[in-house]
């Protein structure tokens, strides 16, 4: 059984935007949902990156390493090792 990699979600849209997105989509080739997904993706690019709720992350800890950003892998591989022994 082949398994489901998109996740269904309903959206009410307005008569018309059903119309011309139904439209777009014949003359296109394609499914209402393939645009709606590529009208999302379009749209989360453009947040601004202060509105990225991932930028929260930002600065939530502190390692005392002065030179993290510039050696964070051989930091990982040492801690990594360390977990597994």
């Amino acid at each position: 059984m082949k398994t489901l990699k998109k996740k269904p979600i309903q959206v009410y849209i307005e008569p018309e935007q059903d119309y011309v997105l139904g439209n777009l989509a014949k003359k296109r080739g394609t499914s209402k949902a393939e645009i709606i997904r590529k009208s999302l993706d379009k749209f989360l690019r453009e947040i601004p990156l202060e509105e990225d709720p991932a930028m929260g992350l930002v600065g939530l800890g502190s390692s005392g390493k002065r030179d993290l950003s510039e050696h964070h892998d051989e930091y990982l591989v040492r801690n990594g090792r360390r977990k597994k022994r």
